[in-house]
Parts: C-alpha cells; sequence; structure tokens
C-alpha cells in the first residue's frame, strides 16, 4: 500500500485525468436554486451520481488499476468497499478483463451488491464479510498476503486520490472563475486529498470544507489528536462514509493545510472551532452533520429537485446550514453518489421525522381495564398527532400492560403539549430520548 503524500500532486492529477477519460464522463455541475435561495450565494451541484457506477470512485480505481503491470494484472485485484469503491473496481475489472475480488461489509445495502455484480460482471468475486468496512478491508489484506493480488485501496492511495481529485480540475475548468468555497464528504479522506491537493496550487483562495457523519468522525478525531485514531463504536447508516480510521494520507494533506475541527461532544474540549464561524480565504475545515439531517436533505433532493442521493452523497449539502456564506460567493457541493436502495427509504424517513422533532416514542402503562386507549387517544393525543406503532412490550401483569408507543405530530411545537398532557393523565408515560440504549433497542 503507498501512502507518501509527497507522490499526490497537482501534476499526477493532471496525468489522472488523461488516464481515466476512457471510463469517466466530465459530471455536470448545475445551479441550484432552491439551495442558493435557502442559504445565500451562488450553489451548484457537482453531479458524481451521473458517473456510470453513480459515484467518483470509479475515478481513482481506474487510475490504480490502469497503471498496474501486466504481471500485476495477470494476478489479479483485491478490494474492499462499502460499495461504490468496489462498483469503480468492478467496471475497471470488467473493461480490462482482469479478475477482481471484492470484499464488503454484510450490511451492504442489496442495491449496491447487485450493481457491483452488474459492473463486473464474470470477472467479480463478491465476498460479504464483518459489519464495518474496516472488518472487509482486514479480510481483503488478508487476502492479497494469500494471493498476491493487487491490493485496490479506496483511498489510502495517491493514485487513487490524484484519481479523485481530479473533480477539483473539472470544477476549476467549469466555472468563468474560481469558486470561494467547496465542500466535500469525508470517508477515508482520499477524495478530499486529492481536491485539496489541486486546490492549492490551481485556487489557492478557495475555501475548503470537508464533512463527516456524526456517527464516524475519524477525520476530526484525526486532526484533534494529531494522527489517525481508530474509533469505538460507529453509526454504519452513512455506509459510503462509515470508516473508522482515516487514512494517513488524507490525514496529512488536512493537517499540511492546518484544517480546523467543528466542535464534537466526543472530542477534546478546547481542541475545535465553531461551527458557522467565517471561513477566511484558503482555510480549511471540517464539520460532521446529524444522520437525521442528511435523510432529511435525501427527502428534499429527491422531491424537490429528483435527484436520488444516498445518504454520504448528501453530506456536503446538508452541511450548508452550518456554513456562513456570503451572498456573493460561489459554492460548490460534491454531489458524491447516487446508489441508495428504495428499501432504505421506511428508515431514512424515520430519522428525518425524529431529527426534525415530529416523530416521538414512549413506553406507556396502560391499566388493564376497559376504555383504557380510547382515554389515552382522547385525553392525551392532540388533534394533529397520530399514532404510528402501538405494541405491547408484555402483558404478564394483571394490572397494568406495558406498550410502546409511537406518536408523530403536526409540528414540532406539538411536543411540550402533548408532554403535559401526559403528565396531567394518570398513565404512565416514560419517553424515550433518540440515542440511548432503550431507543435504539426498541426502535
Amino acid at each position: 500500500m503507498v501512502t507518501d503524500a509527497a507522490t499526490l500532486s497537482p501534476a499526477a492529477i493532471d496525468d489522472a485525468a488523461a488516464r481515466i477519460a476512457p471510463a469517466v464522463q466530465v459530471s455536470p455541475l448545475q445551479i441550484s436554486q432552491r439551495l442558493s435561495d435557502r442559504f445565500g450565494g451562488h450553489v451548484y451541484l457537482k453531479r458524481e451520481d451521473q458517473q456510470a457506477v453513480r459515484s467518483y470512485k470509479i475515478r481513482g480505481a481506474y487510475n490504480v488499476m490502469s497503471q498496474l503491470s501486466a504481471d500485476e494484472l495477470a494476478r489479479g485485484v483485491v478490494a474492499a468497499s462499502a460499495g461504490n469503491h468496489a462498483q469503480g473496481v468492478a467496471y475497471a475489472a470488467r473493461q480490462m478483463g482482469v479478475s477482481a475480488r471484492i470484499y464488503v461489509p454484510t450490511n451492504t445495502p442489496k442495491q449496491k451488491c447487485d450493481r457491483i455484480r452488474w459492473h463486473g460482471g464474470e470477472f467479480v468475486e463478491l465476498i460479504a464479510i464483518g459489519e464495518t468496512y474496516d472488518a472487509a478491508a482486514a479480510a481483503a489484506l488478508d487476502d492479497v498476503a494469500r494471493t498476491g493480488a493487487s491490493w485496490i485501496h479506496p483511498f489510502d492511495d495517491p493514485r487513487t486520490a490524484a484519481g479523485q481529485g481530479t473533480i477539483a480540475r473539472e470544477i476549476l475548468s467549469q466555472l468563468p472563475s474560481p469558486p470561494d468555497l467547496v465542500v466535500v464528504p469525508i470517508g477515508g479522506g482520499g477524495c478530499i486529498a486529492g481536491i485539496a491537493t489541486y486546490l492549492s496550487e490551481h485556487s489557492p483562495s478557495t475555501r475548503l470544507v470537508g464533512v463527516e457523519p456524526t456517527g464516524a468522525v475519524s477525520m476530526s478525531a484525526a486532526l484533534v489528536e494529531g494522527g489517525p485514531v481508530t474509533l469505538g463504536e460507529i453509526d454504519s447508516f452513512v455506509d459510503g462514509a462509515a470508516v473508522r480510521r482515516i487514512g494517513e494520507l488524507g490525514y496529512r494533506v488536512l493537517a499540511g493545510r492546518r484544517a480546523g475541527v467543528a466542535a464534537h461532544p466526543d472530542l477534546p474540549a478546547g481542541s475545535t472551532v465553531r461551527p458557522g464561524a467565517s471561513l477566511e480565504a484558503g482555510q480549511t475545515q471540517v464539520l460532521h452533520v446529524d444522520e437525521g439531517a442528511i435523510c432529511s436533505e435525501m427527502l428534499d433532493l429527491y422531491q424537490d429537485d429528483g435527484i436520488v442521493a444516498e445518504p454520504a452523497g448528501t453530506l456536503a449539502i446538508t452541511a450548508l446550514e452550518h456554513i456562513h456564506i456570503d451572498p456573493e460567493w460561489t459554492v460548490v457541493c460534491l454531489v458524491s453518489g447516487g446508489n441508495n436502495d428504495v428499501s432504505r427509504y421506511g428508515e431514512i424517513i424515520e430519522r428525518s421525522l425524529v431529527h426534525r422533532g415530529l416523530k416521538h416514542y414512549f413506553l406507556v402503562n396502560f391499566p388493564q381495564e376497559p376504555g383504557a386507549l380510547r382515554r389515552f387517544l382522547d385525553d392525551v393525543l392532540g388533534p394533529d398527532d397520530d399514532i404510528t406503532l402501538f405494541e405491547y412490550v408484555k402483558r404478564n401483569n394483571r394490572e397494568t400492560g406495558a406498550a410502546l408507543v409511537g406518536i408523530e405530530l403536526g409540528t414540532p411545537a406539538g411536543l411540550s403539549p402533548l408532554l403535559a398532557r401526559m403528565d396531567a393523565s394518570r398513565l404512565s408515560c416514560d419517553r424515550l430520548e433518540p440515542g440511548s440504549a432503550a431507543y435504539r433497542y426498541l426502535t
């Protein structure tokens, strides 16, 4: 594995652009009037979801594989991925006629697994193992050690980052003048490393913001601690960015840019900067956004713009509400991927409702007597409230029975009156707080 940041350069990115041209399209850069009106400035979307594999990952994968020797290609390639890098490797393998074994976490959405098989055809063997990218990567590296196959790293390789850095090259060619701000999602750090490297030379005044999901802040932790650290538990919902340990390459590049880190509850106090603070020209900052906020933006993109984006593909846009944007700025947000499984939309809607304060869960002890549920409906529920879930937890007590009750409110302001009516009733009602162990278990 190559991790020397010195070999990642603007010249390497220019070379990568020529190398990947047969497999990668220049993705559209589209103005979003909705986002411009909402956040200010002139907000553009870099539509990497329009690539053949529906993500930017084809850029890095193809750049690495096109540089392998004939002997290396004959031994085949191995990759690990949460889904998008795997599709890039699969696509390249089929184009080049190379055998590939691809390891993915067991919770990788079915849609991504199906697309990996479709892109790779007979040239790809898909192996699901472990619950995280890191577990899949460990199995893949064991394969490399046993077989001598070439390891195609999804982010911690200058060749991968150079391929992904071609995004910045395209952005600069698509605008009449350099952008004031570029917002990029962070998973393993390869994409932002490539983009930062190119902007540093060709548009040094451009501000750069990297965005992580709150449940997987590996870049933030590395910048705070002075080097990559392995996180404990992470939330794998944003599967394209759920990495326990940031790559050395991405860390070195952002540390070299003296990147600031927005406040996070799990990071040491005094080591962070205030989110929403105005960025100076050329400054770099790393932010985190809540998974529920990501879900809300995914739904807005789908319903208002007709864009199907996956959770990681929505990170950059979701962060705009935490960034001070001057009315005259040109802002570019990377829509990094559109591989979202339609079967996930139930969970996406649920997380969005919870984030917006519209969905709440309670454990309610009902007296086992006629009319108890009717009194709850009449005395506790408001005119705009709706029961979306009702399940008895246990009924082994003859006097009371606990039920898990999910309530959707008409507006977030309806919560206080609801809680007041619960207190006034003779029912015992315990609210389950999001993030608590009971909440995660019962929902």
